[in-house]
């Protein structure tokens, strides 16, 4: 698989139009995949099938792109997790696991990702079920909703050539202290390149730092033709995290080296590396799930995969997330999915005050938006994956 990644030549960057129409069909794809996924939260639905249906999706979407180039990566950068409350990240079960159901109030969060070719489009989004214009959400949760996006559109307006990670993260400790939340503790987002959604780079932006990170994380600037992931949450709570009870279902190949024993392991390893590259992945993947957890034991322990743990709010307390990839380009920035929350859902008494964020905010901000075209051609996908999703149980 090294051919995929590695070479000898210097990586292209979005300078290169190829690549940046890659990350811009990755974009519309993710948000496209996103809203569908959306509608699949209602209560009584189960985390599963959604889950199955947004990577089914993803999957239908990417097939209709660079058809001619039959060697051309593309699919899942980010398997879809569906967060429930004070779940943080990583929740995306598996068919031998409890069934686990959406119920309304609940809040969600829904993350995944896709790549063209090796670059990537993460996203991630918030909502409680059943809030609407006329049903509001209110108190601490709206708090962590509002806080989180205002954050987000903050770190939009700031990720810009010339200004640095620390910007980020100072403004976004005035937005969380202005809605009485917290970031939660030491949570990163990264500079992304291909094949790489967490890039083995200084270049970081760390939420609210612990003290170890503090003295670790490098002062960066950003710069032109760079792309970063920036990924925001947000709890009403004292921001510590643990990890869940829930099964670990999501892996990433690391770039480790190991002669596996086990047969069954070579075998997994191998169909890892044809069909995920170095992107994460969800054992749901795999149809045989006996045969996977086989393999996979042997390539964890030797450090050839890393496993994404379910996380969880050390105090229970709900936690928001947004989630959004972000183009660096000489006259400011593009978007290239996520913005997609009605703030009139949300009422809360607590406000930024801060003339300065106040001012930031008021800066226009690049988003992009999916033709008619794209939609109406998704219809059939879209139907598709929730006929797949319902045959998971």
């Amino acid at each position: 698989m090294a051919d995929l990644y590695d070479s000898e030549e210097e990586e292209l960057t979005i300078e290169n139009d190829a690549v940046l129409t890659k990350y811009k069909t990755a974009g519309e794809i993710s948000n496209m995949v996103l809203k569908a996924v959306i509608t699949e939260v209602i209560p009584g639905a189960s985390v599963i099938n959604v889950c199955s249906f947004g990577d089914k999706l993803i999957l239908d979407e990417t097939a209709k792109h660079y058809k001619k180039d039959k060697n051309l990566k593309k699919g899942v950068a980010f398997p879809t997790c569906i967060c429930i409350n004070e779940v943080v990240c990583h929740f995306s079960p598996l068919r031998s696991d409890p069934i686990v159901l959406i119920n309304a109030g609940d809040l969600v969060k829904i993350e995944l990702g896709v790549h063209i070719d090796g670059y990537a489009a993460v996203v991630a989004h918030t909502l409680v079920v059943g809030a609407t214009l006329d049903s509001p959400v209110t108190g601490p949760t709206a708090d962590a909703i509002l806080a989180a996006h205002n954050c987000a559109e903050a770190a939009l307006r700031l990720i810009k050539a010339g200004n640095t990670n620390v910007q980020v993260t100072d403004a976004i400790q005035k937005i969380t202290d202005s809605y009485k939340c917290t970031p939660l503790e030491g949570m990163l987002s990264y500079q992304i390149k291909r094949y790489q959604t967490e890039a083995d780079t200084d270049k970081q932006i760390v939420l609210n730092p612990s003290e170890s990170q503090k003295k670790e994380i490098k002062n960066i600037e950003f710069a032109v033709h760079e792309v970063y992931a920036m990924d925001v949450f947000v709890t009403s709570g004292n921001g510590k995290t643990k990890e869940h009870e829930a099964t670990t279902t999501v892996y990433r190949r690391t770039e480790e080296t190991y002669l596996l024993k086990m047969k069954a392991s070579r075998a997994f390893y191998s169909d890892v590396c044809n069909r995920f590259t170095l992107m994460p992945f969800t054992l749901r993947a795999f149809e045989e799930e006996t045969k996977a957890r086989m393999g996979l034991k042997e390539c964890v322990t030797h450090e050839l995969l890393q496993a994404y743990p379910v996380q969880m709010d050390a105090e229970a307390n709900p936690v928001a997330q947004f989630k959004f990839t972000v183009l660096v380009v000489p006259n400011g920035n593009i978007r290239i999915n996520g913005g997609l929350l009605d703030t009139a859902t949300c009422k809360t008494e607590n406000k930024i005050e801060d003339k300065e964020i106040l001012s930031l905010l008021a800066q226009s901000a690049n988003r992009k938006a999916g033709g008619k075209k794209k939609k109406k051609k998704a219809k059939s996908a879209v139907d598709e994956a929730k006929s797949e999703a319902a045959e998971v149980n």
